[in-house]
């Protein structure tokens, strides 16, 4: 679920999303990149925006500009079907960004279920491709069930009883349609923290909750700066993996993220971090992120409307449990953002003047108009 901060006060700018889906194809074309699939990226970004998702929406222009310099990012290439049967399908992404190859994924496995009940589709030679749970959402559309997981390109996550990180923040993603409410879907890193949220805190200097990243002796590090420093400069610390410690359940988190591993890259051929790093002979080589999309027809299983009935029901009752805090009442993994996504179509999307800042040194050096505000 959403954890967006920084939706108030000063230094906050506040933009209408049709501005920011603006400034994201204005400087993915700039780049060079097609325009269907500038399209598709720049609703999948702005969209996460919108859900209160700030860590993979338009700050990730950043990343996404370091990694064209480096000539990582093939940004013309058009994601390709390798391998396929009525049930499953393996996707070529082209060593392009995730997004165009994530919403084909998506839509094949969809299809696959529609016709079969069951669809999974793989993707590999792809890059960083934003939210997972966006992708849940178009299957919950088509009234179907869907997990989404993913490997990550950077190695920040210390496994339980290790001093150096080997694994990425690897996401998982799960939804399922009801019928009365919402679709419950639930987006989560299998780290306590993605490492962009540790990123965003820095851009509104905010201190960092305790337990997010640790330093090399296991100690908690709150300062945002330093964290980066750990995140990204330094070869011991990291994020702790889902759970915090091995006395909260760490090993949960780091089995659930070895499992998004094993299903988003070692089965559809996408690297493995820390070997491609250590294989690593050029900068400009991909990442081989890999993605696994699996959807399922609940009448494959339910007659038709039994299985949406049963999570109306079940998601009442979560509704009617009474709350700890009046003013805080029980919610569904997805609801979080549903209500962040009403709020900011009303009043704009809270973006800080830092990475205004940014935006504008991005278009400035890409050639692109700066379109987020108006001038």
């Amino acid at each position: 679920m959403t954890d967006a901060m920084g939706d108030t006060g000063p230094g906050i700018l506040r933009v209408q999303a049709d501005r920011i889906r603006a400034q994201i194809i204005a400087i993915l074309l700039a780049w060079g990149m097609l325009e269907d699939l500038a399209e598709t990226t720049a609703e999948v970004m702005t969209e996460t925006d919108l859900i209160g998702v700030d860590s993979h929406g338009i700050s990730m222009l950043m990343l996404y500009e370091r990694m064209r310099t480096a000539g990582q990012l093939q940004l013309q290439a058009r994601p390709q079907v390798v391998r396929e049967n009525a049930c499953t399908a393996l996707v070529d992404g082209g060593a392009g960004l995730g997004h165009p190859v994530g919403v084909m994924g998506m839509r094949l496995a969809v299809e696959k279920a529609l016709a079969a009940g069951i669809g999974a589709v793989g993707v590999f030679n792809s890059h960083h491709f934003g939210a997972a749970g966006y992708y849940a959402r178009l299957a919950t559309e088509r009234g179907l069930l869907a997990m989404i997981t993913s490997s990550a390109r950077t190695v920040v996550v210390v496994p339980t009883r290790g001093a150096v990180p080997v694994l990425g923040t690897n996401p998982i993603a799960f939804a399922a349609p009801a019928k009365r409410n919402r679709p419950f879907v639930l987006d989560i890193a299998t780290s306590t923290v993605a490492a962009n949220k540790v990123k965003v805190y820095g851009l509104n200097d905010k201190t960092l909750p305790e337990g997010w990243v640790a330093d090399e002796a296991g100690r908690s590090v709150t300062d945002a700066a330093m964290a980066m420093d750990y995140l990204y400069r330094r070869p011991e610390g990291g994020l702790t993996p889902l759970g915090g410690t091995a006395e909260m359940g760490s090993h949960k988190g780091y089995g659930l993220g070895l499992m998004a591993q094993i299903l988003g890259a070692t089965l559809t051929g996408g690297s493995f971090s820390p070997l491609r790093e250590g294989r690593r002979t050029r900068a400009d080589e991909p990442d081989n992120v890999g993605h696994f999309f699996m959807a399922i027809d609940p009448r494959a299983f339910r007659p038709p409307g039994a299985f949406e009935e049963d999570m109306d029901a079940m998601i009442d009752v979560l509704h009617a449990t009474p709350p700890a805090d009046p003013e805080r009442p029980v919610l569904v993994p997805g609801e979080p953002e549903d209500l962040a996504r009403a709020e900011r179509l009303r009043d704009g999307v809270p973006i800080p003047l830092t990475l205004d800042g940014h935006v504008r040194e991005i278009c400035a050096r890409s050639g692109a108009a700066y379109v987020l505000q108006g001038e």
